[in-house]
């Protein structure tokens, strides 16, 4: 039986953290090969420091000699990432940062790896992949991580509406949420540390800012008088984003997914096409254990999947619903290939990956989010549950 009562601490970053503004610039280029081609393979990586942005990896397109042609519009994608997120500092400003471009031409071995006989695609790489869903939350997420993403979510809304110009775009949050039978019930401390621009604020001062956003995004009765506060507990945060802090692509791999509370397979998946499993299986397993958990067969599932360099089909499929489920897990293991196609291509195919739905997921979370009607956040439907209840 696992524990049911304890205290378990997520974080997450705001858009304008470091490493996020490169995972933003990574997708958008991502995003803008997809546009174009809707085969193309990326693997892009970014690098930002003070008035510096340097864009490295490899592409391979459909036709490889228009690569140069698209290679001109990675300048002005990065500036309107930079933009959108709200810099405009004297050492990290969207018209003034420089950028160096060096992406080239995706790795003939690599390519010959992925592409097997008749069009049959490998794996682009080996590795281990995981997928979590719990019933805590109305989203099938951990809610220490979901409502650390709904906080920043808030706080960056606010911001870039004008209701709360004091606040700038690097911040980072911290529940420490107090579980009873299982099931989340309050909260026993908030973090919260966010740049602000009039160097005059105190802690006070930006408390007295983010702490009704606070409140207004967390459950009624989760916060008490016993809740301790750290609201810019150092005190001053005026430099913010890549010139208080180097940042590099794929370094905020549990913000991204379940804010610790599920493994992790290691793989970030920011920059990357989805014929990497790193990405799409990493979607395809939170689509099936989130489906598990919607079908009512368990209060929590924990999916595995791995995958060897070049071979189409996982390796292995590995199932635990943690004591919580009504039906054996070695019974939806059998039942998972029977309801989805698991080789690269089918992953893609059966959640429509090949679009340019990648810029939205590099902050707050690629999981716990509402599917678009164009197609971002497919892995995140429950149209999986009958299929599975029939294959069992």
């Amino acid at each position: 039986m696992s524990r049911q009562n304890y205290t378990f601490t997520s974080e997450s970053v705001s858009e304008g953290h470091p490493d996020k503004v490169c995972d933003r610039i990574s997708d958008a280029v991502l995003d803008a090969f997809l546009a174009e081609d809707p085969l193309a393979r990326v693997a892009c990586e970014t690098f930002a420091t003070t008035n510096r942005v340097v864009i490295g990896g490899e592409v391979g397109l459909t036709d490889q000699d228009k690569l140069a042609e698209y290679m001109d519009k990675i300048d002005e994608i990065a500036r309107a990432c930079i933009k959108d997120i709200g810099y405009e500092q004297d050492k990290f400003h969207h018209e003034t940062v420089e950028i160096t471009n060096l992406l080239h031409e995706q790795s003939a071995h690599i390519a010959q790896g992925v592409t097997g006989e008749q069009g049959d695609e490998g794996a682009g790489d080996q590795g281990i992949m995981f997928g979590y869903a719990t019933n805590e939350t109305e989203a099938l997420m951990p809610a220490p991580i979901q409502y650390s993403h709904a906080i920043l979510r808030r706080l960056a809304e606010v911001r870039k509406n004008g209701t709360e110009p004091a606040l700038g775009p690097d911040a980072k949050s911290q529940l420490s949420v107090v579980y009873k039978g299982g099931k989340p019930v309050g909260v026993s401390s908030v973090v919260l540390s966010t740049q602000h621009l009039d160097p005059d604020l105190t802690s006070a001062d930006i408390r007295a800012i983010v702490e009704p956003y606070i409140t207004e995004v967390l459950p009624e009765g989760w916060l008490s008088a016993d809740t301790a506060w750290h609201v810019n507990p150092t005190g001053k945060f005026v430099i913010g984003g890549p010139d208080g802090d180097a940042g590099l692509t794929g370094r905020k791999i549990i913000v991204d997914t379940y804010g610790g509370a599920a493994p992790h397979g290691g793989g970030a998946f920011s920059g990357k096409d989805p014929t990497k499993v790193d990405r799409s299986a990493a979607y395809a397993a939170r689509y099936l254990a989130k489906n598990v958990v919607a079908a009512g067969m368990a209060d929590r599932c924990t999916v595995q999947l791995s995958y060897a360099i070049g071979v189409a089909r996982p390796l292995s499929i590995y199932v635990d619903t943690h004591g919580t489920g009504d039906v054996d897990a070695a019974a939806i293991e059998a039942a998972i290939p029977k309801v989805m196609d698991l080789t690269p291509r089918g992953i893609r195919t059966h959640l429509g990956m090949n679009k340019p739905i990648y810029a939205r997921t590099a902050a707050y979370g690629h999981f716990g989010r509402t599917p678009d009607a164009d197609g971002g956040f497919s892995w995140e439907k429950d149209d999986l549950v009958e299929a599975l209840k029939k294959a069992i």
